[in-house]
């Protein structure tokens, strides 16, 4: 399915780009809107699709592989207290994955990451969790490539 308007996930990359798949690809999300979140990452599908169920069967079990696989690296490499995963689509509807590295610590805890901050960020945890994503994200790539 062809987006009807500019798609900025078929335009582009969508985030700093870890690995790439036929089908898919996964993205380290930077910037801004990453800034407080430094484990933040998503599994793209790369034909513009808008729901999970657009996906054939087999499609919906490799996105979910790829989405498990960067889970599971994120919490041995960044060891998160929890690991938030979603699938919204309401701003950028194109088929994507949100795998977020939560911790108690986070500026929004318990609260999800697009929600108001509750409390001020904590840069020494934020620069420690930066020093390890290079890491992480050769360990994405090389389980995924």
């Amino acid at each position: 399915m062809a987006p009807s308007h500019a798609c900025p996930l078929c335009e582009g990359d969508g985030g700093q780009l870890i690995v790439r798949r036929p089908a898919w690809r996964v993205v380290r999300v930077v910037g801004p809107e990453a800034a407080a979140f430094p484990g933040f990452y998503r599994v793209i599908w790369n034909t513009h699709v808008a729901e999970f169920t657009d996906l054939a069967d087999a499609e919906q079990s490799q996105c979910l592989r790829a989405v498990a696989a960067v889970e599971r690296v994120v919490r041995e490499h960044l060891r998160p207290d929890k690991v938030n995963l979603a699938s919204l689509g309401n701003v950028v509807p194109h088929l994507h994955w949100h795998v977020v590295a939560r911790y108690t610590h986070d500026s929004h805890f318990p609260a999800p990451v697009w929600a108001a901050a509750q409390r001020p960020a904590d840069a020494q945890a934020l620069a420690a969790l930066q020093a390890r994503l290079p890491a992480c994200d050769a360990a994405i790539a090389h389980l995924l490539r």
